[in-house]
């Protein structure tokens, strides 16, 4: 009567039967560590696709992967386009990180060609979203605010000083504004 149904004294339980171990914040997860960059780089653009449905926009992907960009968003549904306007479309390039560089996350935000960093262009794309893995976070960057820029550090949340990127953390409100960016 002590033993669950199914449960034999020598048998090893399956990950569904056993109970969940207590999260480690240090544990290198699956997600973080044993992905190729390429492989990581696809679950995050899926990640961002998501994120972005959920925040009311129309999302498509380019086919194939010769486009400097990694999806497409359709802010129309947040901000409806005015009569006989053609609607605006998006460009986002998605980035991701989960190394850290004295206290923040490193973020290349520029591409390889020929083994040199080469940044991107505002004839390329319109976004940079960076998704910062272990927090689970979004930065929203217009091109033209980090125009040049190969890499970036971007704070943690637990940082208690302001940082200089802490601005587009979360910062969807720059893919809905009409132009698509927002100059200070």
């Amino acid at each position: 009567m002590g033993r669950r149904k199914g449960a034999s004294r020598g048998r090893k339980l399956r990950p569904a039967q056993a109970t969940p171990a207590a999260l480690n914040p240090c544990a290198q997860t699956p997600f973080v560590h044993g992905l190729t960059p390429k492989r990581r780089g696809e679950i995050s653009e899926l990640a961002f696709a998501l994120a972005a449905a959920r925040h009311g926009f129309g999302v498509s992907k380019p086919f194939g992967d010769s486009e400097r960009y990694d999806l497409i968003l359709d802010p129309s549904q947040i901000n409806p386009p005015q009569p006989h306007a053609r609607p605006r479309l998006i460009r986002v390039q998605v980035k991701s990180s989960a190394q850290m560089v004295n206290g923040f996350y490193y973020l290349k935000a520029s591409r390889q060609v020929n083994g040199r960093a080469v940044t991107y262009k505002l004839s390329e794309i319109d976004f940079i979203a960076a998704y910062v893995i272990p927090e689970d976070s979004w930065f929203i960057f217009p091109l033209p605010h980090i125009l040049g820029l190969g890499s970036l550090l971007l704070s943690p949340k637990a940082r208690r000083r302001q940082a200089l990127y802490d601005g587009y953390r979360d910062a969807w409100h720059f893919l809905s504004e009409p132009d698509g960016i927002e100059f200070a």
